[in-house]
């Protein structure tokens, strides 16, 4: 490293700090996204790490939290996971985990979607796991990949054989979520639910809101009133402003 400038030194302590990774490893990763941290993140995060896990000892882990008399990890198990991996239940890295897992369902894990999640995140044991969550937990911070999180979750917190989420469920997974993007209009956007809508949560309008968050801000002054929002979004606008907690100017 004694051959690099100082703002590449310092780029590679950082990739090292947030992923885990080597020394070699963060500077393959650098150089093959020109130096780019963020770029250097998702090249790392695309790479295969099965070769640095033992799949034997994948097996072993998900044996422990499993339940006794079947061959899927449920609530009891995943209670179990967390207290060893000393996180609480409802921490948003435990989301960042069912996603790399593709878990279809909220507090399940499949044999095949645990030990693939594991093979894929590159640890083969709980103190590996254990190290792996801050980059486990920064990489909500990602762009692209909150985008992925976030759609995701959708599917994963519903009732099984439901198309759309409950409200309840909604607003704790948006709670969840958007706490990462500190959006000022969340308790707003939460209370018209209750107040307004008081009905179960579409797709649709799941993935709008993420559009409303990136792109409107939180003034309004950018919304469109014959924009293609969906028909809740727009109700939102109007309960923002008759109830003056927007002032928008016209």
């Amino acid at each position: 490293m004694y051959k690099l400038g100082r703002g590449n030194r310092d780029k590679v302590q950082q990739f090292m700090t947030i992923t885990g990774a080597s020394e070699k490893v963060a500077l393959q990763a650098l150089k093959a996204s020109d130096w780019h941290l963020e770029g250097a993140f998702d090249f790392f995060y695309s790479q295969p790490q099965v070769s640095a896990v033992n799949t034997r000892h994948l097996e072993d882990i998900f044996n422990r939290y499993k339940e006794p008399n079947g061959d899927m990890i449920m609530v009891e198990g995943v209670s179990q996971l967390c207290n060893d991996l000393q996180v609480d239940p409802q921490d948003i890295v435990m989301l960042v985990i069912s996603w790399h897992m593709k878990a279809a369902t909220m507090c399940e894990f499949t044999r095949e979607e645990f030990i693939g999640g594991l093979q894929s995140i590159g640890v083969d044991s709980i103190e590996k796991f254990r190290g792996k969550l801050p980059s486990l937990r920064a990489e909500i911070k990602d762009d692209n990949k909150f985008r992925e999180i976030y759609n995701f979750a959708f599917t994963w917190a519903r009732e099984k054989g439901q198309k759309s989420l409950s409200l309840e469920t909604a607003i704790g997974m948006w709670q969840l979520l958007f706490a990462e993007r500190n959006w000022p209009l969340l308790d707003h956007w939460c209370q018209f639910l209750e107040v307004r809508h008081n009905k179960a949560i579409s797709r649709d309008t799941w993935a709008q809101l993420l559009e409303f968050v990136k792109t409107i801000d939180p003034q309004l002054s950018n919304y469109d009133d014959e924009g293609a929002w969906p028909y809740l979004i727009d109700e939102f606008v109007e309960y923002l402003t008759e109830n003056g907690f927007v002032q928008r100017k016209k």
